[in-house]
């Protein structure tokens, strides 16, 4: 197979799963406001439905949020490159009644920052940092102006030494 089929192939996957996650989150959206209002029972209740919409809770993986049941939402890369968020961190999803997508971060772990030189593999971006390779997103390699070989400023969660993602502090 040559190597255009496979990156076809990747970003397709990679849309069916954005795709079901939606879908996942229009249904749970749907049975919240056609039901009463009341709380909806989940581990810790952290999904609950408000006047102002649902409310979830998770936890940022370095790309998405997942609930505690594991399910999987979408946080905009945009988001979460400019507000710098870290493997680990806390956050809430409301979802309104018209169906927008509000995050916020309400529990930021410990946070250390590290400098590391910009690679590139199939088409994503890394830090490497003493050896070891911390996923970056794209949003950032783009909003920085990042270019293979340059020294950058990354954050890292500063007690997960399985972490592998990574948020851009600076270009230096």
């Amino acid at each position: 197979m040559s190597e255009l089929p496979e990156k076809q192939i990747k970003r397709l996957r990679s849309l069916i799963q954005e795709a079901e996650t939606n879908l996942s989150a229009a249904k749970e959206l749907l049975i919240s406001t056609l039901g009463d209002g009341e709380v909806i029972t989940a581990p810790r209740d952290v999904v609950f439905s408000a006047p102002e919409g649902k409310i979830i809770e998770g936890v940022f993986d370095g790309q998405i949020m997942i609930d505690q049941e594991g399910k999987n939402y979408p946080v905009p890369a945009n988001y979460a490159s400019k507000s710098k968020l870290v493997e680990g961190d806390i956050m809430k999803l409301t979802i309104t009644p018209e169906g927008k997508f509000l995050y916020k971060q309400i529990g930021p772990v410990e946070r250390k920052t590290v400098i590391g030189t910009l690679t590139r593999h199939d088409d994503k971006y890394f830090v490497e940092v003493s050896g070891r390779e911390y996923g970056i997103l794209y949003a950032s390699v783009t909003y920085f102006r990042l270019k293979e070989g340059q020294q950058v400023a990354v954050v890292i969660p500063a007690n997960n030494d399985s972490a592998s993602w990574a948020a851009v502090e600076a270009a230096i």
